[in-house]
């Protein structure tokens, strides 16, 4: 046995279950190439990148290296694990504040984030709108952005009090995102966001 399977092995009969030991097991399975996995609340789901999620996906990343440069911590699809039960997440888009440093057990820490942004996907729209985004609140994330690509609308949160965003502002694609007077600091062009 390898010193992976008694871990997990030990975590089965103690009945100690932790990311670690569930990211672990999801390394085991064959997962094809372009399948998005994360963990949010315990359960674990995977889905499919599209072009219009990965279109939007690069337009919003492009937009924080412009302003950031290359060498500033910027990710898709990494790991972080957040406040919450079980909650693994692989943001569409991260920023994380300069300095940043990984954890002791090589993670990025979810202390770090000074945005995230998630792509709306039909079969995990309603964690992106609820328990991410309570997560993403209760980890005191400055700003959080939601592109929907099905409604042709992004919404910004910002003002994180407990597991909420105090100010929600909708803005129909086309219309400029300010996000000037935030840590991001910038204006995101939504004109060529493509809608499914």
């Amino acid at each position: 046995m390898t010193v992976l399977e008694d871990r997990i092995a030990m975590a089965e009969v103690s009945g100690e279950l932790t990311l670690d030991v569930m990211f672990e097991w999801l390394e085991k399975m064959p997962i094809p190439e372009g399948i998005r996995v994360e963990i949010v609340g315990g359960n674990i789901f995977m889905s499919p990148q599209r072009d219009t999620h990965w279109e939007i996906i690069r337009r919003v990343v492009r937009a924080l290296e412009d302003k950031f440069g290359m060498m500033a911590k910027i990710f898709s699809d990494v790991r972080i694990d957040f406040p919450g039960h079980l909650n693994g997440f692989c943001p569409d888009v991260a920023k994380l504040r300069e300095g940043a440093q990984k954890s002791p057990e090589g993670h990025w820490q979810h202390e770090d984030v000074e945005f995230v942004a998630e792509v709306i996907s039909k079969g995990t729209a309603t964690n992106d709108y609820g328990l991410k985004k309570a997560a993403y609140a209760k980890a005191e994330v400055p700003v959080y952005l939601i592109v929907d690509p099905y409604q042709g609308r992004c919404h910004v949160y910002t003002n994180p009090k407990d597991d909420d965003y105090a100010t929600e502002t909708k803005l129909p694609f086309g219309e400029e995102v300010n996000l000037t007077d935030t840590v991001v600091g910038l204006t995101l062009k939504t004109t060529d966001f493509p809608r499914d």
